[in-house]
């Protein structure tokens, strides 16, 4: 029997501010720009208590390069044929409508859905969104860290193809639910955030892709360093292309990103990775979106001839972070 079988429920007094429906989603994107887009989305509808209703599923061209295929799996020439974005918006949108948009790190599943609307002349019909790792904290679950591979074991929930958004969404939709109930029972309050759709959309004049991006603001990405408890894990060494990331590796970040700077270095940490404020002979990895830039860190990245990745290609790295030499 599977979390999303079981109907057996305690004696719970359900909370009449809670939503009535919920929308499980997860997108699977060429990156994590501005301009990056939606290859596939995946939507799991729930009930008020978190019972699946109906669940869909489609790819998407995304017009451009689909980004990290070793991550991803979706090729070009898997997605020439798919609908574009414009084609499956009001389907996506009636699976949406009226419902709390939920999401691993939801936040970033928001901002792209709500880009591709923008693009397509259309507002998304989302006005509140709850993240699953924002709910973990709540319920003080006892995760090693907040990837979905760990909330999805926790709950003896089975991961079939990490990474393809059906099943990601499958996988947090039978998290949710017994998350959703402990929150019920406990009276604890849901970390409910608003959705505020994008009216209007320009194109950026350059196609970012993967490896190299556009660099975003002002390009003034100074910040005051914010003190982080020590990295528990050994320094391994320096990232090699084609290999994931591993425990204790020093990651180092210069200039603007599209995502919140200290978004990213959480991650970061909560992987088990060292967040490091300057570049050495011992960093790992420096991220960039502007690798030609004259920064103190990517001049000293170049010298010491330090790895160098973008914002979207580290994202996708951090998905699948290997465990410490033991």
């Amino acid at each position: 029997m599977t979390m999303l079988d079981d109907r057996t429920t305690a004696e719970t007094t359900w909370p009449t501010a809670y939503p009535e429906g919920y929308a499980v989603v997860d997108v699977e994107t060429t990156g994590l720009a501005r301009d990056d887009r939606i290859i596939s989305a995946a939507v799991y509808r729930l009930d008020a208590q978190g019972n699946v209703e109906d669940h869909w599923y489609t790819l998407v061209n995304p017009q451009r390069d689909p980004g990290p295929v070793w991550i991803h799996g979706l090729t070009s020439d898997m997605l020439q044929d798919a609908p574009l974005f414009k084609d499956i918006a009001e389907e996506f949108a009636g699976r949406l409508a009226d419902r709390v948009l939920v999401a691993h790190n939801a936040m970033f599943d928001w901002q792209m859905i709500a880009r591709e609307y923008a693009r397509a002349a259309e507002a998304a019909p989302v006005r509140q969104r709850l993240c699953t790792i924002a709910l973990s904290k709540e319920l003080n679950l006892p995760l090693p860290n907040h990837k979905l591979e760990s909330l999805a074991a926790h709950f003896g929930v089975v991961q079939q193809r990490a990474h393809h958004a059906l099943d990601d969404a499958r996988v947090l939709a039978e998290a949710f639910r017994p998350s959703l109930h402990a929150a019920a029972r406990d009276g604890v309050r849901l970390p409910l955030l608003e959705c505020r759709p994008l009216t209007e959309w320009s194109d950026s004049p350059v196609t970012p892709r993967i490896g190299r991006q556009a660099s975003y603001g002002s390009g003034n990405s100074w910040r005051p360093s914010r003190k982080r408890p020590p990295c528990p894990h050994p320094n391994p060494g320096r990232f090699e292309d084609g290999k994931p990331l591993k425990q204790g590796m020093r990651i180092a970040f210069s200039g603007d990103t599209s995502v919140d700077r200290e978004l990213l270095e959480d991650r970061a940490v909560e992987a088990g990775l060292h967040v490091a404020t300057s570049v050495s002979r011992l960093t790992s990895l420096l991220v960039t979106n502007d690798p030609d830039s004259a920064t103190s860190k990517t001049v000293k990245a170049k010298s010491f001839g330090t790895p160098v990745v973008d914002e979207a290609a580290f994202t996708h790295l951090l998905r699948d972070v290997a465990a410490a030499d033991g």
